[in-house]
């Protein structure tokens, strides 16, 4: 019998295999199990038959569309390249025989329904009962739902009672469960780790810390985050590691390390005598914990770099130190921030990110550089812990966003009698006072919690029972990580929300939010893009 390089080694993967791979798509009416389709049952009928008559047997037989390219039409001899459709010798017709049967038996016990939607493509269907549903943008939950899912997207959200689920397919019960969508830290950093000043605070990890060892410790945080149900993260700035964020992206969407889809920041920007380190000899030239920049040129170019190297936002400082003026006597004493950039640089970074299509965050506490950011253009201001009654009708007239990140603000004071301890201490009450304003006024605020700032192993979900402490209902706060992030994120529709369309990012707790809010720093159930992260309250059958 000749020997066909179709058949054997390299051709046998190259020809017969793909050709084979999409026989599902070309059967007519396949049942449930497309391998074992008519279609199978017809090459091994007419295989046997043709091997019995010693007759050649061509793919054209059984009514498959088989593009040319499928096949590399190698002759027997390997000469006549463009001459030559490959028969179905006997050795040929034992291996589609073998491997056929292998492929039948394997698939027989598969349990999870067919997606026919789109043609010629074999997609699996994901069926969640949620016993409370809440998604992310109604006012109220729903009760006994059920979720559908394919291809990582949510195609279905359906009463219990209509939902058609067939019988035999996996499903997810959440039934004794409120479920909600994955949530969304709108600030977080995942290069810091809440460094403990006994061991040498920030400076150390600038100045000792090799970056593989702080993008190792990275991959642990982003790891923790998606524990917690956190699946989606908009990272705000590396803190001295570059582009370490991109990389840290790439490794997750690469299916490398676990982790949140993220939204990244890079390098940050600020200016001289604008961002640590600081306090060092000026003969000696230490890291900056971001890209300084001075003059409208180099903003731009910065802002330029940043975006080139994949930033998804750009960062800028707008305020650096702050302390208490009039040292904290009297009715006097305010709490006083030192701007940075001008208007003009940061208005030369803004028109340059906008061209880009993406957004630029501007970390403000008060005064001077908070105004500066306004009219500068930012699209958020990051923590705003003084904001004047005119500031917060600017922010509602711009659209701008406000990410307080609040809870950052209750740990690690100073001594109450320092100047330090006076700081700290106004920092937190005046936070509040401007928290409450703007949740009053309607301006749009996402939830962010300066996780890094933070040590990784306390909860994220801290910040909820704090929003809700200072005005907002538990709801607002759930929304203000799931749908009002997704807004921000300019991800509306997709992130945020349990609802046709959006990527299936679903977490799940024991008991109910909306009673208490702490309940979310005990998420039970996650899954990212449809895959099931982590189950710890849902049976699965």
């Amino acid at each position: 019998m000749p020997h066909s390089p179709a058949l054997s080694g390299r051709g046998w993967k190259q020809n017969i295999m793909p050709w084979m791979l999409r026989l599902p798509a070309v059967c007519s009416k396949p049942p449930e199990h497309r391998w074992c389709s008519a279609a199978a049952t017809l090459i091994l009928r007419d295989s046997f038959f043709a091997f019995r008559a010693d007759l050649t047997l061509l793919p054209d037989h059984f009514g498959l569309k088989c593009p040319p390219e499928d096949f590399r039409e190698n002759s027997p001899d390997g000469v006549s390249r463009k001459e030559y459709n490959p028969a179905f010798p006997e050795v040929a017709v034992k291996r589609w025989i073998v491997l056929l049967t292998i492929l039948c038996s394997s698939f027989c016990g598969w349990t999870q329904v067919i997606d026919r939607s789109v043609p010629g493509t074999l997609q699996v269907a994901t069926f969640i009962r949620a016993g409370v549903l809440i998604d992310g943008v109604s006012n109220s939950p729903r009760r006994n739902q059920v979720i559908t899912i394919r291809a990582g997207r949510i195609s279905d959200v359906s009463d219990a009672g209509n939902a058609r689920i067939p019988a035999g397919v996996a499903v997810i019960d959440l039934s004794q469960a409120t479920v909600l969508p994955g949530l969304i830290d709108a600030h977080t950093h995942i290069f810091l780790q809440g460094e403990d000043p006994a061991e040498g605070g920030y400076d150390v990890q600038l100045l000792k810390y090799p970056l593989a060892f702080r993008a190792a410790r990275a991959t642990v945080s982003v790891r923790r985050a998606l524990e917690q149900g956190f699946t989606t993260l908009r990272d705000m700035e590396t803190e001295g590691a570059g582009y370490g964020d991109v990389g840290i992206k790439q490794a997750i969407e690469g299916g490398y390390i676990p982790g949140p889809r993220l939204f990244v920041s890079t390098r940050a920007i600020s200016t001289t005598g604008g961002y640590p380190l600081e306090g060092y000899a000026p003969e000696i030239e230490v890291p900056k914990g971001v890209q300084i920049i001075d003059g409208p040129v180099e903003a731009r170019k910065a802002a330029r770099e940043q975006l080139d190297h994949g930033a998804d936002w750009i960062k800028v400082y707008m305020t650096h130190r702050s302390w208490v003026s009039n040292n904290g006597v009297g009715k006097n004493a305010e709490l006083v921030s030192q701007p940075t950039l001008t208007v003009d640089e940061l208005r030369a970074i803004v028109d340059e990110t906008h061209g880009w299509g993406k957004k630029v965050a501007c970390h403000a506490y008060s005064g001077e550089g908070l105004q500066r950011g306004l009219d500068g253009g930012c699209d958020s201001i990051e923590h705003g812990l003084v904001l004047t009654d005119a500031q917060i009708a600017q922010m509602i007239r711009q659209g701008t966003w406000l990410c307080p990140t609040l809870s950052v603000y209750y740990i690690d004071w100073a001594p109450a009698d320092t100047p330090d301890g006076q700081r700290d201490r106004k920092r937190a009450s005046e936070h509040e006072v401007s928290f409450r304003k703007a949740l009053k006024a309607g301006v749009k605020i996402a939830f962010g919690t300066d996780i890094g700032g933070i040590p990784w192993s306390q909860p994220i979900a801290q910040e909820f029972p704090r929003m809700v402490e200072f005005g907002m209902t538990p709801m607002q706060a759930i929304q203000s990580a799931t749908s009002r992030a997704a807004e921000l994120l300019e991800m509306k529709g997709q992130l945020g929300v349990i609802a046709p369309g959006a990527y299936a990012d679903v977490v799940a707790v024991s008991g109910d939010p909306l009673a208490d809010v702490k309940l979310l720093e005990n998420v039970g159930f996650v899954m990212k893009n449809g895959q099931v992260f982590k189950n710890e309250i849902g049976s699965k059958r």
